[in-house]
């Protein structure tokens, strides 16, 4: 059969802000190359269109889709972007009604049902290593897929569901995810060491932590698989050997958990001649100096840690209570041995006030061993227990909208926090990026990351902050509303500046976002789709 896979491009939805999200997260889709490569083992033959890597309209998504002339579609989708999955859907169920299409991921298997809207024909719930080929298999057969356990359908005008699918205890069983139907020479990971050609790899599948932000229970991945270090070091030669890439992110949840796994695959690296380099995402306190120094013998370059907040009562609340001290001392051991370092910062999480938010921002300030932060807003994606407590609006967290396209961690947000208000966690977000990388010894890691372009995008989010402070203290009873990384929800500064001129006696207000605008044009190209440069959504 021909099996055709997509993954609609979606950075166009972040605004000015999708520089630094397509520079950053133009990942390989291993999820559809894992499943591409489970279905050329049964012998089917298999596309996959990225739409993001490719830069590919929705639009154009749709007619590429159609001219194939696929015997089954797929998608996979997360709950932020699960609108665009559903729209080149509908596009194409308006042109070729006739052929299936199938929708997994995690926002399926949390919503389950009320995921099978009429553009899909089938959703597959947990994971779909068995159930994805029984089910190519039957329908190539033309035999009844409800016999295939995993899988929510339609039967005589009713959803129904076959149940839950067996779960993946071999992982080693699995085929290597088919990264030879991907254009490989698209994706590229800023690093301190430029942008390098990299893959996405995993080794284990799972984390033991339940933290309130992760749907944990409900994607049951506190239940940890583990490949072995030969079958890693085997694919990455692969890919080292076949396809020329030689940088590695490798996706697992704690990536230090089990440092004999980790360090394993260090010596089988050696053992191997590689020459790769890799990274990943840990836990401050399971930062070992001696573990450290060994994998940058192999390879390490980058490690991200999830220090969130420095709030203790927070902290507490969202369950994740390793001690501040192990982020400076993380930190320090990766400055020590020239591993770059990124810790997540959350705001928006229960119990959230300004005043902890800046306290947060004044550790990271006085904090000279920590160089990079990234500073999100705290999403309650559904199945986690932050969501049910917003839903029920407890711990003075109250949910602003049920539409998850806004569930976005950036110039978006959709809870009220005690006082703050969603446009307050924004404005608190902008403030919070240009409070960290205002710091000097931050600049050249975010130019070396980010390049003239991005190191111009983060200038103008400080001038249109600096702006706004400007137009509060002009004594205007009207607060700006573009403080936004996004644009999505305020948009575009052009706009802005234009109503503003309108409203003002003459334009002289007005004029240094409209230079902030003309700048802003000058740097982001269109974005297919999503516009043209002076729309919101560029």
């Amino acid at each position: 059969m021909k099996v055709l896979l997509l993954y609609p491009s979606w950075t166009g939805v972040y605004g000015l802000f999708g520089h630094f999200a397509r520079r950053n997260s133009t990942w390989p889709t291993l999820n559809l190359a894992l499943l591409a490569g489970i279905a050329e083992r049964y012998g089917h033959e298999v596309t996959i269109l990225d739409g993001e890597a490719e830069q590919i309209s929705l639009d154009e998504m749709v007619r590429l889709a159609v001219a194939q002339k696929p015997d089954v579609i797929g998608f996979t989708a997360t709950s932020p972007f699960f609108h665009l999955s559903k729209s080149v859907a509908e596009g194409i169920k308006r042109v070729a009604p006739h052929i299936p299409i199938a929708v997994g991921g995690p926002h399926i298997t949390i919503m389950k049902e009320k995921a099978l809207l009429p553009a899909f024909d089938y959703a597959f719930i947990g994971e779909a290593e068995e159930s994805w080929p029984a089910f190519l298999n039957a329908l190539e057969q033309k035999r009844d897929v409800s016999s295939v356990a995993g899988i929510i359908l339609r039967r005589d005008g009713a959803i129904v569901s076959t149940g839950q699918p067996a779960d993946i205890t071999r992982l080693d069983d699995l085929p290597m995810p088919a990264r030879h139907l991907l254009n490989m020479s698209q994706y590229r990971l800023g690093t301190l060491r430029g942008r390098l050609p990299f893959t996405s790899i995993q080794t284990m599948r799972g984390c033991p932590w339940k933290c309130i932000f992760c749907a944990s229970e409900a994607l049951k991945t506190t239940e940890m698989r583990v490949r072995s270090p030969r079958s890693v070091v085997n694919e990455m030669k692969y890919v080292v050997e076949k396809l020329g890439t030689r940088h590695f992110y490798i996706v697992d949840d704690v990536m230090t958990l089990w440092k004999d796994h980790i360090l394993e695959i260090a010596d089988l690296i050696d053992q191997e001649g590689l020459r790769i380099t890799f990274e990943g995402s840990t836990r401050a306190n399971l930062v070992e100096d001696e573990v450290i120094a060994r994998l940058v013998k192999s390879g390490l370059i980058r490690l991200s840690f999830g220090l969130e907040t420095v709030d203790p009562e927070i902290r507490k609340t969202m369950k994740k209570q390793v001690p501040l001290e192990h982020y400076i001392r993380a930190n320090g051991i990766c400055n020590k041995y020239g591993v770059e370092a990124l810790n997540s910062v959350m705001i928006g999480l229960p119990g959230e006030t300004r005043e902890t938010v800046r306290a947060t921002l004044k550790f990271l300030r006085n904090a000279r061993e920590v160089k990079q932060a990234n500073f999100a807003i705290a999403v309650p994606y559904p199945g986690t227990e932050f969501h049910e407590l917003a839903v029920k609006g407890d711990k003075g967290v109250k949910l602003m909208t049920e539409d998850f396209s806004e569930y976005r961690r950036y110039g978006s947000a959709v809870t009220t926090v005690g006082d703050l208000t969603p446009h307050d966690l924004i404005d608190l977000q902008n403030e919070g990026f240009v409070s960290i990388y205002s710091a000097p010894w931050r600049w050249i890691p975010m130019l070396q990351k980010h390049g003239i372009i991005g190191g111009s995008l983060m200038l103008l989010r400080v001038a249109r902050l600096l702006w706004a402070k400007l137009w509060r203290r002009s004594g205007s009873s009207e607060s700006p509303r573009f403080i936004s990384l996004g644009d999505g929800g305020f948009g575009s500064i052009q706009d802005q500046a234009m109503s503003i001129s309108a409203n003002t006696a003459g334009s002289a207000a007005a004029e240094p976002l409209l230079q902030i605008a003309r700048l802003e044009k000058e740097l982001v190209a269109p974005a297919g789709h999503y516009g043209t440069p002076d729309s919101p959504n560029v």
